[in-house]
């Protein structure tokens, strides 16, 4: 059986804030989504994985490489489960499905935004697992 043709998704770099600004999270929170293992993930969640210490500290990682490559995940599964992993796209195979052209021409692969929804639960249940620790 053959595997379906992935489709690579093009959005300017305006079409894809617009997307994480309809998130409607706070910028720590902006949610967007592993293409390996399926795993949603924000910022926060990379500050708390101790890949830097704030949202600027950690942009240079959000939406480029799991979170899990900080917690010590195992590599991605056959079949994604949602649960981090080690993978990021600056490897050497190309399995992203979104790439972002900036005003200058150049392409970024990245990670695709989370829907709104599946932010603001994110967002809900990583502020919770915070204030409960």
């Amino acid at each position: 059986m053959t595997k379906p043709a992935r489709t690579l998704k093009r959005l300017s770099l305006d079409e894809f804030h617009s997307l994480l600004d309809g998130q409607g999270v706070a910028e720590e929170d902006i949610a967007l989504i592993c293409p390996r293992c399926e795993c949603v993930q924000s910022a926060r969640d990379l500050i708390t994985a101790g890949a830097g210490a704030t949202p600027a500290a950690v942009a240079r990682y959000f939406g480029f490489s799991c979170v899990g490559r900080f917690t010590g995940a195992p590599g991605p599964r056959n079949v994604p489960d949602g649960n981090p992993c080690d993978w990021t796209l600056g490897g050497l195979f190309s399995l992203h499905r979104l790439e972002v052209v900036t005003d200058d021409g150049v392409v970024h692969p990245c990670f695709e935004p989370a829907t709104p929804e599946q932010a603001q639960m994110h967002a809900a249940c990583s502020i919770a697992e915070k204030d409960f620790a």
